[in-house]
C-alpha cells in the first residue's frame, strides 16, 4: 500500500522504525547496538520525508516497508517474520515496474542484502568508503541491469 506523505501518522512512523530496528539487529550484523540507536532519528526523517513510501501487510500485520525516491531503492525492510518468504522480492519487483527503480546502495558488510540484489539483477558499478552519515561502513552502488 502507498503511504502518501500527508497520510505518515506518528503512529505509522513510530511502528515502521520499530520493525526497521528489529530488521536492522538480525540482517545488520556489522552494527552495534550504538549505531543502531544513532541511525533512529535518519530513520524516522527518512520515512516522514522519503517520496514514495510502500507498507506491505499480512492482513493487519506490517510485513515490511519500501521507500522509493527519484527511481532509487532507499529502503527496504521485512520484519523479522517475513523475512525469506519472498516479500522482499515481491516489493522490489513492484519498485521496478511501478516506479522504474534502477538503483540501490547496499552495506557491503551485509552479504545477504548483497546477494539477493545482484539476484533480482543489479550489479555494482560503485563503491564508497563511507555510509550517507559519514560512518565506516562501505556503501555498494548498484544499477539494475536492463
Amino acid at each position: 500500500m502507498l503511504i502518501n506523505k500527508e497520510n505518515r501518522s506518528e503512529a505509522l512512523v513510530k511502528s515502521l522504525t520499530e520493525l526497521w530496528y528489529r530488521s536492522v539487529n538480525v540482517s545488520h550484523l556489522f552494527l552495534t547496538e550504538e549505531d543502531i540507536e544513532k541511525l533512529i532519528p535518519f530513520v524516522q526523517m527518512g520515512l516522514e520525508a522519503i517520496e514514495h513510501l510502500l507498507v506491505e501487510y499480512d492482513g493487519e500485520e506490517i510485513v515490511g516497508f519500501m521507500g522509493i525516491e527519484d527511481q532509487k531503492l532507499e529502503m527496504l525492510f521485512l520484519d523479522v517474520l517475513y523475512m525469506r518468504k519472498g516479500y522482499g522480492k515481491k516489493l522490489v519487483l513492484q519498485a521496478i515496474k511501478n516506479f522504474d527503480v534502477l538503483y540501490v546502495d547496499v552495506n557491503e558488510d551485509n552479504p545477504s542484502a548483497v546477494e539477493f540484489y545482484k539476484k533480482m539483477g543489479f550489479t555494482q558499478y560503485d563503491r564508497n568508503e563511507l555510509d550517507d552519515q559519514g560512518n565506516h561502513f562501505p556503501i555498494l552502488k548498484m544499477k539494475l541491469n536492463m
